[in-house]
């Protein structure tokens, strides 16, 4: 199973991982990090969804996803 990591506090919530993500898995977090956003995420439920293809991570400005197959 894949893993995906977001590091959360970086994130500014621009959405361009929601965007590519082909199974439309990745989602904004309902809770706020400490810049006052809305961090992308996958939910615990979803992650067995992914297929690692790292698009997430690659569109990411600000390096803030880690993919692991």
């Amino acid at each position: 199973m894949p893993k995906v990591t977001f590091r959360e506090e970086r994130c500014k919530g621009c959405g361009h991982c929601i965007e590519v993500c082909p199974k439309k898995i990745v989602s904004f977090s309902n809770k706020l990090n400490a810049k006052g956003y809305h961090p992308a995420t996958v939910p615990e439920d979803k992650i067995e969804e992914c297929v690692a293809c790292a698009s997430c991570a690659r569109i990411c400005p600000d390096c803030v996803i880690t993919v692991e197959k």
